[in-house]
């Protein structure tokens, strides 16, 4: 089941202002549209491999926690 329904959080500044700009906001939109399917496509597909679904998600936490700010820290 797709859904592409996905209403994503208002947008902060590390200052806790709201980004408004309306084509930053289109463009995280997209980003995390095509992120959510690209997630969900790797874990249909290990289920389908037979890939524990704990692992699955367990190694997506994962990925994202070891992104990396190449702009230096947030404080």
């Amino acid at each position: 089941m797709k859904d592409n329904s996905q209403k994503w959080p208002k947008w902060l500044r590390d200052d806790g202002t709201v980004v408004s700009c309306t084509e930053k906001v289109k463009v995280m939109a997209e980003n995390f549209d095509e992120i959510k399917q690209i997630a969900q496509d790797a874990l249909e597909d290990g289920l389908l491999m037979e890939v524990s679904e704990n692992q699955m998600r367990d190694t997506l936490h994962k990925l994202v926690d070891e992104l990396i700010n190449p702009y230096g820290k947030a404080e």
